[in-house]
């Protein structure tokens, strides 16, 4: 059977814990930041969870990682 390329694109993005959990950045944090408040951008500047229904398609995309 062949290797299995990785999608280097969700790679660069996701980081896999050892628990095996999959973080990520989260949105809304590039531009238009002087109308959010403190509180929303400091709480975005926390990673974030990949979410139960999509870890299926991380899992496929990055086959060696977890």
């Amino acid at each position: 059977m062949p290797k299995l390329k990785t999608k280097k694109a969700l790679a660069k993005r996701i980081k896999i814990t050892k628990n095996g959990k999959a973080l990520r950045r989260k949105a809304g944090k590039s531009h238009l930041l002087s109308c959010k408040s403190r509180k929303r951008k400091r709480s975005l500047r926390k990673q974030g969870e990949i979410a139960a229904v999509d870890i299926k398609m991380v899992r496929k995309a990055l086959p060696y990682s977890f």
